[in-house]
């Protein structure tokens, strides 16, 4: 399967033409008893309605009918349609930076595929360390992990940069599902790469569509995230999270060959076929170190996450990397803008207008007889584990962060702590299940793992993930004075 076919097979669009009948019934149903049930006492109608159309969105992403895109521009036409909100506070958040920095992230991302700079990377770390499978395993994971920082859809970079390459190699190990030989290589490859995809997403604002809308959640209750601030506090469990994944699979789910010395020949020869590196490529280099430095630095020299995005964007079309029609060819970042504006609006209004205060303070009530500490971890672990609900880190992230991040703080967590340990959860609980995030369907789809599998896994895993972030990530977060 080549790059682009990868990209477009996950980039959210339904293979049906029109909805489907059953969600859409499902859906409708859901948002018409939501709509006329009575409103809670401390609630007006207009918030109550406002979290009525916002639970539908929630549920019809889940459920699918249409694609995000349609789903999100139905619901903002609702919102204004039935007066619940005006046009202006529709519209609200298409002039937040936020959003906009997303776009363009998609866009620069775009120049790694088509100059193949990112299949270059991910070869050139096979070459170096792939004689083994544990090596090869290390080399893919830290591939994904020098991606992440300007390659905002896990989507894009795990299934299209990075699957193409573990496919390759596991068929030319002969370990494929067709000759029943998934056991050799290619199961445990396919969850290492997919499970590092799910880490990486945590250790970068840029690293995730849905984590530019947590800064912004964030911001909204008083808590403020910066890029900076964000990966040196999840750079060191991160990278330890990364060491201990492949090793860990390795005892859990051993793979039958440990040595690939044929992996290093093989990236040898596509690095071969791909020739030096092209002018292209080397300018792409240049906007990844600019927009590394910029994303570090640039907070302290007045320049914003969004302006280094737009910036590095600019470049890359002035010099010719990407051309308009490249960036209009982009389905997933246009769609991403409409359908990731739409929720942070009715996220952002659902605060405004009082939601979130009124139900942190019923949830503070049930969780008052306990101490921090205890509210911290129940809440932690119940926003983990809803993940088993969805099948998008965004729509999880928007239906629950906020509600999860005030009643912390209402419970006495300190509020960088508690942003910053929803933040990592919002990732990791993506390993959970074989639709958790935009990655999954395509390594499970793949055929390697069993669905039983998966899951088993996906839970051993999890509880790893979250002891490696607790202890080492709860040590490290004291030292730089996170809480």
């Amino acid at each position: 399967m080549t790059q682009e076919a990868v990209l477009k097979h996950t980039s959210g669009a339904a293979p049906w033409q029109g909805a489907k009948p059953l969600p859409s019934l499902a859906v409708l149903t859901v948002g018409t008893l939501l709509w006329f049930c009575p409103t809670p006492e401390g609630l007006d109608l207009k918030t109550w309605h406002l979290f009525a159309i916002f639970v539908t969105t929630i549920f019809a992403v889940i459920a699918k009918p249409l694609p995000m895109g349609s789903i999100a521009l139905i619901a903002l036409g609702f919102c204004v349609a039935s007066g619940t909100l005006t046009l202006e506070a529709g519209l609200s958040s298409f002039n937040s930076p936020v959003v906009w920095l997303v776009l363009f992230a998609f866009f620069t991302a775009r120049g790694f595929v088509k100059t193949g700079l990112g299949s270059r990377i991910a070869y050139l770390f096979v070459r170096a360390f792939g004689s083994s499978t544990l090596g090869l395993s290390y080399a893919l994971a830290f591939s994904d992990l020098l991606l992440a920082p300007v390659v905002p859809s896990n989507t894009a970079r795990g299934a299209g940069i990075l699957f193409p390459i573990v496919n390759a190699l596991c068929v030319e190990q002969g370990s494929t599902p067709q000759e029943g030989t998934t056991r050799l290589l290619g199961a445990y490859l396919m969850k290492v790469v997919f499970h590092a995809n799910i880490i990486t997403s945590a250790m970068f604002v840029t690293a995730l569509a849905g984590n530019p809308l947590i800064v912004s959640l964030a911001g909204e209750v008083g808590v403020t995230m910066t890029w900076m601030g964000w990966m040196t506090a999840a750079i060191v469990p991160g990278l330890i999270n990364l060491l201990v994944l492949p090793w860990a699979l390795y005892m859990l789910y051993p793979p039958e060959i440990k040595h690939t010395p044929s992996a290093p020949h093989l990236a040898r020869e596509a690095l071969h076929k791909m020739g030096a590196m092209s002018r292209a490529e080397n300018l792409m280099i240049t906007t990844f170190l600019s927009l590394l430095v910029l994303w570090i630095f640039g907070e302290s020299w007045g320049v914003s996450a969004t302006a280094t995005a737009l910036f590095g964007l600019g470049f890359l079309l002035a010099t010719g990397v990407l051309e308009w029609d490249d960036l209009l060819k982009e389905k997933t970042a246009w769609s991403t803008l409409i359908w990731f504006a739409v929720l942070l609006m009715m996220a952002s209004q659902l605060t405004k207008m009082g939601m979130i205060s009124w139900f942190s303070e019923n949830m503070r009530a049930a969780v008052t007889s306990f101490d921090w500490g205890w509210s911290f971890l129940i809440l932690g672990l119940v926003y983990f584990y809803s993940h088993y609900f969805f099948a998008s880190a965004t729509a999880h992230i928007s239906s629950m962060f906020s509600a999860f991040l005030v009643v912390m703080m209402a419970a006495g967590v300190p509020g960088g702590l508690a942003a910053m340990t929803l933040a990592v959860l919002s990732s990791l609980c993506a390993c959970l299940t074989h639709y958790g995030t935009g990655t999954a369907p395509v390594y499970f789809g793949a055929g390697y793992v069993s669905v039983s599998d998966w899951w088993r896994l996906g839970g051993t895993l999890g509880l790893i993930h979250i002891a490696l972030w607790a202890t080492v990530g709860g040590a490290w977060w004291k030292m730089i004075g996170l809480w």
